[in-house]
């Protein structure tokens, strides 16, 4: 009895500590206003917080402070003569530490008018993409029920973004295939935002960034701007955030799949940095559920911003993981755990990207000059029967290491009312690969090294006319270029041009079009295939080249006073030279979003592709506590097969629908759900006749798929609900967030590709044909997709 009353004691005691502790008000926000173009100072600057009477004016350094807040989210909104009017939407207000943001503003010349009144949007649009952005911030990601904190995750709320059934990242827009996307840092690229990456390709499991960094990340599903090259579906721009300036703080997590620890502070006077490192437990959990791998991840963040004076500064950044990949073969016991152990290789990665960007401000524009190094490494083995005791059970045996050394150069400025950017870029690539296969019909054993010298230069002009900069146009242009072959050397023959329009109607309602075309290098498992016996790049005497795509986008869009946005666009893509891999005779496009290499094979640039469709996005950012995204897709995304003939292609859902929304709450809770729904799956199915076959099966441990019937079979619908709460308590100098999120909260089960596999006896082990001892019986085994995945969440902050 004695016992429990001190627990009932303690449990008080807190409770009314936490109670006296929520009414401190001594959140801060602070920070500088300054003109974007040059860097300088905007004195005399409107700061202030939507729906309050509480603001500031900036001082001769552009520097502002609003102090004693109240813990919880705000609109800031920044006005100053000649400007366009800024709204930072949802700043995140804590005890623990100040938020400190860096405001640039934009000249607009209908700004300078006093006739026209000034209405910021929350929606981002810029003159070279007026449609197809889509600008979500760090409380956006955080709070995404079922997102794990994970932009790649996250971005499924939105409109024409297709999703693997599997519990991949995969990143599938507009029936594009995963290795179609480019990512950047602070400006900084990054070939991959995930670990336990497919090679050839760009998805994984996990996310790589860690969502502590970000201030907010840019979704471009088209409208590339000229500065970014060599994509064909999208493009992420991902802003980190300042860090603080006042003292050292920290910030601790324990997510669903991992524990995490940011530290971030002044490196000197001059000088703030951020230091993130992650250590994932999925493997315990894995364990403990019984499946039959076990994958571990670390990972590690850097970001330092130097002010080496008002005209020049210096970012920094650093990205890194370490993965490992292991079988748990104590995981035997059904079917489905035998065929993954039969079939799937262990295999390791690690891989790096260190990075700096360079700005220097002139009187009407700035240059900025970036440069980085990126590499990653993979190895994966496998052995009959995870029999490692003898080299003879070797049947895979793969190291490769991709690493790029980028140069950009670019400037930007604004002269007689036109935004002007041009620039050049400069890359050296080198690709190793170590190759030991056996296949049914023979052994792939070789070793490559490519260096490739990869050059380009771009230029963007755009300009707003008419009466209150109604019509907006911007033309753009890139070429690029590499020393692969006398096809992809000269760079006019991947000219890249591109045009924007948009026209307001009213204020609230615009009128959008983008066209363009894009190419991008394929894989370098692609360039890099040699054959074993002559020692050539057999892909390289086969032509391959640039995979080419044009874009057509046109869209209409309606914003009202409440911060909601009604749009609706409609796309067309068409592909040219994408590579026919001969061995399967399949387009690349079809293949990528599992684990593994794609493209380490023979092929020819003879695939083609188009996807078209139509979407429609309703969005309401947060407004009196309410907040909401309603998303439909309709398209269609089809390559030609081995035949020539076009053919629906392994993205090719029809119909996807997507509704999140929430409420926050008084007292600091916040309830959010998410309702997906999306159409069948295509799938190609299994060459039973040739998979069934002794040697074959007991080489492979899978099947053979039977590409002369490319995606002829489709999967079951499938949907699922995602809920989250959050609660969180604002101590005077530290903060705690507790929340519990739920997956599939009605657990339904979807069905996806089934798996073709071997007839086993009680023993487990395969049992052979009597009317054809060369082959084995064979079935097929249902593979259920969706699991009810509860999760708790704590993020600690001081």
């Amino acid at each position: 009895m004695i016992a429990r009353l001190r627990i009932f004691l303690t449990l008080g005691l807190g409770l009314m500590f936490m109670a006296s502790s929520l009414h401190a008000q001594n959140g801060i926000i602070k920070g500088r206003v300054i003109n974007d173009l040059s860097n300088e100072a905007l004195e005399y600057a409107t700061v202030f917080l939507q729906n309050t009477t509480q603001g500031a004016y900036t001082d001769a350094e552009g520097a502002f402070e609003i102090k004693g807040l109240e813990p919880g989210l705000y609109n800031l909104e920044v006005r100053y003569t000649g400007f366009g009017t800024q709204v930072l939407y949802e700043v995140e207000v804590t005890n623990s530490r100040p938020y400190i943001v860096e405001i640039r503003m934009k000249i607009e010349e209908a700004a300078t008018l006093d006739s026209v009144i000034i209405v910021a949007s929350p929606f981002k649009r810029t003159k070279e993409a007026p449609l197809s952005l889509q600008s979500i911030g760090k409380e956006e990601i955080q709070r995404n029920p079922g997102g794990n904190r994970d932009i790649s995750k996250v971005i499924q709320s939105l409109p024409g973004v297709n999703t693997s059934l599997s519990f991949r990242n995969d990143i599938l827009i507009r029936g594009g295939g995963p290795g179609e996307n480019r990512f950047y840092l602070d400006d900084i690229e990054v070939p991959n935002i995930n670990h336990f990456a497919s090679q050839g390709a760009s998805g994984g499991p996990v996310g790589l960034i860690n969502v502590d960094f970000i201030q907010e990340v840019d979704f471009y599903s088209g409208a590339f701007p000229a500065t970014r090259g060599n994509a064909l579906s999208s493009v992420f721009q991902f802003t980190q955030r300042e860090a603080r300036d006042d003292r050292i703080g920290f910030r601790a997590t324990v997510g669903a799949s991992d524990l995490a620890l940011t530290v971030e502070g002044p490196y000197s006077k001059r000088s703030q940095f951020m230091f993130s490192a992650r250590r994932s437990y999925l493997q315990l959990l894995f364990k403990l559920i019984g499946l039959p791998f076990l994958p571990t991840y670390n990972d590690f963040q850097y970001r330092q911003k130097i002010k080496l004076n008002d005209r020049n500064e210096i970012t920094i950044i650093g990205l890194g993981a370490i993965d490992q990949f292991a079988l748990n073969l104590e995981a035997d016991s059904t079917d489905f755990q035998r065929y993954i152990l039969g079939n799937i290789p262990v295999n390791t990665q690690w891989n790096y990207t260190v990075g700096a960007r360079y700005r220097h401000y002139g009187d009407n524009g700035y240059w900025t000059v970036v440069g980085s190094r990126n590499m990653i490494n993979y190895r994966a083995y496998k052995y009959e029967n995870n029999d490692e005791s003898s080299e003879d059970n070797k049947i895979l045996d793969y190291v490769s290491q991709e690493s790029e050394n980028k140069l950009r150069v670019e400037h930007t400025s604004l002269k007689a009312g036109y935004k002007i950017t041009y620039g050049i870029s400069l890359e050296h690539a080198r690709y190793t690969n170590s190759t030991f296969n056996r296949l049914p019909f023979g052994t792939i054993n070789y070793e490559a090294k490519i260096n490739l010298l990869k050059y380009g230069a771009f230029a963007q002009v755009g300009k707003s006319y008419l009466k209150d900069d109604r019509l907006t146009l911007s033309l753009g242009a890139r070429i690029d270029g590499m020393n692969y072959s006398k096809e992809t050397a000269n760079p006019f023959k991947q000219f890249s041009p591109r045009f924007s329009a948009s026209f307001a109607a009213t204020p609230q309602l615009s009128f959008n079009f983008n066209t363009g075309m894009y190419f991008q290098t394929p894989p370098y498992t692609v360039l890099g295939y040699k054959d074993t016996e002559t020692g050539e790049f057999v892909n390289k005497a086969n032509g391959i080249k640039y995979i080419n795509n044009k874009h057509a986008v046109a869209g209409v869009s309606y914003i009202t006073e409440s911060n909601t946005k009604v749009s609706v666009e409609g796309f067309y893509k068409k592909y040219d030279n994408y590579p026919l891999l001969l061995r399967d005779s399949v387009s690349l496009a079809n293949v990528g979003a599992d684990f593994g290499v794609f493209g380490n094979e023979p092929a020819i640039p003879t695939s083609e592709g188009r996807t078209y469709g139509m979407e429609v996005l309703v969005q309401q950012r947060l407004f009196k506590g309410f907040y909401g995204i309603v998303a439909y897709t309709l398209s269609w995304s089809q390559f030609t097969d081995q035949n020539g003939n076009f053919a629906p292609s392994s993205w090719d859902n029809r119909h996807i629908i997507s509704l999140t929304g929430g409420k926050k709450f008084k007292r600091n809770w916040e309830l959010g759900m998410k309702w997906r729904f999306q159409s069948g799956t295509p799938y190609t199915p299994a060459d039973v006749a040739t998979s069934s076959q002794t040697f074959v099966w007991d080489l492979l441990g899978q099947a053979i798929l039977d590409y002369g019937q490319v995606n002829s079979q489709r999967t079951p619908s499938y949907h699922q609900l995602d809920m989250r709460i959050d609660k969180k308590w604002f101590f005077k100098s530290w903060s705690f967030n507790l929340y519990f999120d739920m997956q599939n909260v009605y657990n339904f089960k979807g069905s996806g590709a089934p798996f073709l596999d071997v007839v086993r006896d009680e023993n487990g082990s395969p049992v052979v044909d009597t009317a054809d001892p060369t082959r084995y019986q064979m079935r097929l085994i249902n593979n259920e997709v969706g699991v009810l995945q509860p999760t708790i969440g704590i993020v600690v902050e001081y």
